[in-house]
């Protein structure tokens, strides 16, 4: 139901109805449009907009087939955090998810340089994204300072992986849009395809979990799909080199 390009057709507002409903799943299927739209914060309109877009009808139908789909996918009971981890597997596990990494890895693999760019957590999975391209064959560097300067030798015929779970953080914009600037090949890994970073970007590989924030500014969103999809990458780059 929740296919990765049903979810990546969502616009912001529709994008929270999305959260609401992944979020609160027990309680979605015996609320009223009303109810849910409230809740979500937007209108009845985008949840009936949300809805034509995971392809029911109208709400009535969402409601049915969400039921359907709790039944038919989900444990009576998971841990903390585990349902949206368990709905991002399930949206990427197809063919179409599977053909955007095999792209992206030909970018990769067309670039004689990789410099993976990220700010605080983002920036500790650069680290570890620059380490694990390395230890497949692919020589990779990594800059967790927004600041660091970029040049024209650094930048020719290199390969920018921007990390970003917002894809809207102003330090990382400005670094990502320098980049650009120098002709250097941007692909950006974020939370939602809509994001500023993402529509800059060359390629975008998007992961849809609900964003976790506490006290409204310090970021807990689980990175378990940033580390799968770079593990991903960097296993079909193997195959590839081998």
């Amino acid at each position: 139901m929740f296919t990765h390009s049903a979810i990546a057709s969502l616009n912001n507002l529709e994008m929270g109805v999305y959260n609401f409903v992944i979020k609160n799943r027990d309680k979605v299927m015996y609320m009223t449009i009303r109810e849910l739209a409230d809740a979500a914060g937007v209108s009845t309109t985008t949840v009936l907009r949300f809805c034509r877009k995971l392809n029911c009808e109208g709400y009535s139908e969402f409601r049915v087939r969400f039921k359907l789909y709790l039944e038919q996918n989900e444990p009576q009971q998971t841990n903390f955090g585990a349902s949206e981890i368990i709905s991002f597997f399930r949206s990427v596990n197809n063919e179409e998810f599977d053909n955007l990494l095999d792209r992206a890895v030909d970018i990769i693999l067309s670039s004689e340089r990789v410099i993976f760019v990220g700010a605080g957590t983002s920036g500790a999975l650069a680290k570890y994204g620059a380490r694990f391209f390395s230890n497949v064959g692919k020589f990779s560097n990594h800059i967790d300072d927004p600041y660091f300067p970029v040049t024209n030798d650094m930048a020719k015929n290199a390969l920018a992986i921007v990390l970003s779970v917002s894809g809207e953080t102003a330090e990382i914009l400005r670094f990502a849009s320098q980049f650009s600037l120098h002709r250097c090949k941007v692909l950006s890994i974020t939370s939602h395809d809509n994001s500023s970073l993402a529509k800059l970007a060359d390629f975008n590989l998007s992961w849809h979990v609900p964003q976790t924030r506490i006290a409204g500014v310090y970021d807990i969103t689980t990175q378990v799909p940033v580390i799968y999809i770079l593990e991903t990458l960097g296993r079909k780059m193997a195959k590839k080199l081998a």
